[in-house]
């Protein structure tokens, strides 16, 4: 019977590393080999979980490094993290002290506010700087 625990884990391991990608998993279900050959050979529960434990932990010691090194790792920037640096116009006063302020940036409507609190006018043209939520922060083009 516990070969078949340790069948079922395996394959939930399995499925879960499949529909995430992450490396999580893997290791888990390579430790649960071990628990199913330890079960295999009559070993009791206890001695079938340690033997899920240290192969577990081995692996991910000795093989989550190099798998690290293969994977890309680069941050992958958000639609507003790619708005920064780009030009903008404003279509209605940007006033700090109002709470008023939207912009156009590539065909979309924005609130805005500026950098350091002044009042931008209608017409002119700003650098988007940062993103919070869904209002740009701008400053005035010079």
């Amino acid at each position: 019977m516990a070969a078949v625990w340790w069948t079922v884990a395996f394959i939930v391991c399995l499925i879960l590393e499949a529909a995430t990608f992450s490396l999580v998993t893997i290791w888990f279900a390579i430790g649960a080999v071990g628990g199913l050959i330890a079960a295999l050979f009559g070993a009791g529960v206890g001695v079938q979980l340690a033997v899920f434990v240290i192969v577990s932990a081995v692996m991910l010691i000795f093989t989550r490094p190099a798998v690290k090194k293969l994977m890309p790792n680069k941050p992958v920037p958000t639609n507003s993290e790619l708005d920064i640096g780009k030009t903008a116009e404003v279509i209605e006063n940007v006033d700090s002290l109002s709470g008023t302020g939207r912009v156009r940036l590539d065909g979309v409507d924005w609130s805005a506010r500026s950098e350091d609190g002044s009042l931008i006018e209608k017409g002119a043209s700003v650098t988007v700087t940062a993103s919070e939520s869904t209002t740009l922060i701008v400053r005035k083009k010079i």
